[in-house]
């Protein structure tokens, strides 16, 4: 029987290293560094065939970048971090695919926090920039978006009342499209209901909201409010449809429907197919927001918003991560349009 005092130690597996990964794919150490820097997308001077290479050897010897040794090297960390108030709304997906797409091209990683506490989450870790969509206005928020800023933390904000104070905002003043919204429908519909989230129907007695433009539109074509044709809906897909189902099997049923999300206007849309209904010619419905997924729905959503926007958006973020954009923190605009879609169309055969 062996004496396990003389028994052979157990192998030791060392973490391959950049010299491994150069000798792997016969290049330089110079040259993989300079392929996992995250500057290849951006910039010339490897060739894609030294690039699959290196990445191949790479794969071969489960090679992963330090990047913690990276950032202390560099300063970047290779990483986007998002913050999205509500991950399961059609725009925050749309966010994340076009910045996550954008991130991608330039060898940068993208970290989502859902529904989460931005300033916690930001004073733990390091990232080369974060998106913060869920940044309400008031002092306080100022005041921690000033600190974060004053760390040397890049801030983009997606905000329609924050001014710049070392961070950039995403401005997208939706009022201006909500007030097309309805214009739209007003041009066929005088029985128009509105689906609208909680917060926008209890903020509208202190100031401006998405349910603004409703009441305002009605009024301005001597249309009586009718409270019975408001229904609200929490931020979730599913309260919406029942919102939906609600609003339309009510004894006064609208011909139309300003939803003032397009996740509540795609509900709507189901609803009325759960119902029996015709969309548009029992009932028209209007979303705001122009998300991908307004347009993947049948009929496609009749819905307002920014042209590009996610796209535009993502490089702005992506410029701010890989420092091409040196220019001081400052308000990008986005104007919105009105995007017809099927579920106003009166003119579209019936069904």
């Amino acid at each position: 029987m062996a004496n396990p005092e003389h028994a052979s130690p157990a192998p030791v597996h060392r973490r391959p290293t950049l010299r491994n990964v150069a000798a792997e794919a016969g290049v330089s150490t110079a040259t993989v560094s300079y392929v996992f820097s995250g500057r290849r997308a951006s910039g010339a001077g490897i060739a894609e065939d030294t690039v699959r290479r290196v990445m191949e050897a790479a794969d071969r010897l489960n090679y992963r970048p330090n990047t913690a040794a990276r950032a202390i090297r560099t300063g970047r960390t290779g990483t986007v971090h998002l913050s999205l108030h509500m991950l399961s709304d059609p725009w925050s997906l749309a966010v994340a695919d076009a910045v996550n797409a954008e991130a991608n091209r330039h060898g940068l990683t993208t970290l989502i926090l859902a529904d989460g506490d931005w300033n916690a989450a930001l004073d733990r870790i390091e990232c080369d920039v974060a998106y913060l969509d869920g940044a309400r206005g008031g002092d306080q928020t100022r005041d921690k978006l000033r600190a974060l800023a004053d760390r040397g933390q890049h801030l983009v904000v997606f905000s329609e009342t924050l001014e710049p104070d070392g961070f950039d905002v995403i401005r997208s003043d939706a009022i201006p499209g909500c007030d097309m919204a309805m214009a739209h429908l007003l041009e066929n519909h005088t029985v128009i209901a509105c689906l609208a989230a909680e917060g926008a129907v209890a903020g509208a007695a202190r100031g401006v909201t998405r349910y603004t433009p409703y009441v305002r539109a009605l009024e301005e074509h001597g249309i009586p409010l009718d409270p019975s044709l408001t229904a609200t809906y929490r931020e979730s897909s599913a309260s919406a449809f029942a919102s939906s189902l609600d609003l339309l099997s009510r004894p006064v049923r609208p011909t139309a429907i300003y939803a003032t999300t397009d996740f509540a206007g795609i509900a709507a849309i189901n609803a009325a197919h759960r119902l029996g209904l015709r969309v548009p010619h029992d009932v028209a419905v209007v979303g705001v927001g122009n998300t991908p997924d307004a347009h993947l729905i049948a009929p496609t959503l009749t819905t307002v918003g920014p042209t590009d926007f996610y796209r535009r958006q993502a490089r702005i973020i992506v410029r701010r991560a890989l420092g091409e954009d040196t220019e001081p923190p400052r308000v990008h605009e986005f104007e919105w349009s009105l995007f017809p879609g099927g579920s106003t169309d009166l003119s579209a055969p019936q069904r």
